[in-house]
């Protein structure tokens, strides 16, 4: 007996050969809520004037996403950490208290600041973090409105989304139709060609102790209504909008005038402009950092979200 026991196999331990990188990981979770944005102190005119349909009673819902991104070192298994404790701490410091409920009743921060998509991922943060390694929280609110947190304070990021349809032709005008059909294959075609543009506009600020908007959301959108989306859509962009009269409307180069169209607009909103997005295909986008991005935690950590 003794002898058939040391001959049965033994499983070998697992060993990593990324066992002490460092990795950045993340895990997605869902909840639905509702929330009432609504300031005692003012009066129902000045709360509707201020946060729109949003003031309403009782409130309104969504479909919140949730994304929790963790960095750590390669355990000898080759995890950062166990999902299984993951999935634990998420469910329980966060979405088992939260979903089917009214935010401003939850939790005792929303007591005395708005439950808003930028200060709900602060909130969050402040729960996961004396339990995960966390380095950022993403939150959406709902596809085309979300929200990042990095752990600085009560700095944030908003994106909104929105889209536009436009035709455009890349040519240069000083080169020959061969020429530019060189550079630019189908896309110099004469009579030019059409996309759905989807636009991505990411600002940052510090979320107001109060409303907990780090900028009014209504004016921002309302910013890129008037100076993008509006002015742009079913336009044929060399001909209908000046700039691109002498300019090549790649995406590229649409995403760079974006981008100084909103600066100023979205700085007088009380918010800086991050960065600019256009998708102008499945497979073609164009970014644009107007804030120089820095080969920090904070922005691996924006592209990881983002990614997720």
């Amino acid at each position: 007996m003794t002898a058939l026991m040391a001959a049965k196999p033994v499983a070998p331990a697992i060993v990593s050969h990324g066992k002490g990188r460092s990795c950045v990981i993340t895990r997605r979770a869902c909840f639905s809520a509702s929330h009432r944005y609504w300031l005692p102190e003012l009066s129902a005119a000045e709360n509707e004037a201020r946060f729109g349909p949003c003031s309403l009673a009782p409130g309104h819902g969504h479909n919140y996403e949730l994304v929790v991104a963790m960095a750590g070192l390669l355990d000898a298994n080759g995890m950062v950490l166990n999902l299984s404790d993951v999935k634990h701490h998420i469910r329980e410091q966060v979405t088992a208290q939260l979903d089917f409920r009214c935010l401003n009743n939850c939790w005792e921060d929303f007591q005395r600041t708005l439950p808003t998509t930028e200060y709900l991922a602060c909130c969050i943060w402040r729960r996961l973090q004396t339990h995960l390694p966390v380095v950022g929280i993403r939150v959406y609110e709902q596809p085309r409105l979300w929200a990042d947190y990095l752990g600085n304070d009560l700095e944030a990021f908003l994106t909104i989304s929105t889209h536009f349809a436009a035709a455009h032709r890349l040519a240069r005008a000083e080169l020959s139709q061969t020429e530019n059909e060189a550079i630019y294959g189908k896309c110099a075609r004469i009579h030019g060609h059409g996309h759905n543009y989807h636009l991505d506009v990411t600002v940052r600020g510090r979320i107001d102790p109060r409303s907990g908007m780090l900028c009014d959301l209504a004016r921002l959108q309302q910013v890129v209504e008037e100076w993008v989306t509006e002015p742009f859509d079913h336009t044929f962009l060399n001909k209908d909008v000046a700039f691109f009269a002498d300019t090549v409307p790649t995406a590229e180069n649409i995403a760079l005038h974006i981008a100084d169209l909103l600066r100023v607009p979205i700085t007088d909103c009380g918010a800086v402009l991050h960065k600019v997005r256009l998708q102008e295909s499945p497979n073609n986008a164009a970014e644009v950092f107007v804030e120089s991005p820095q080969l920090d935690m904070g922005s691996r950590t924006l592209a990881v979200l983002a990614d997720a």
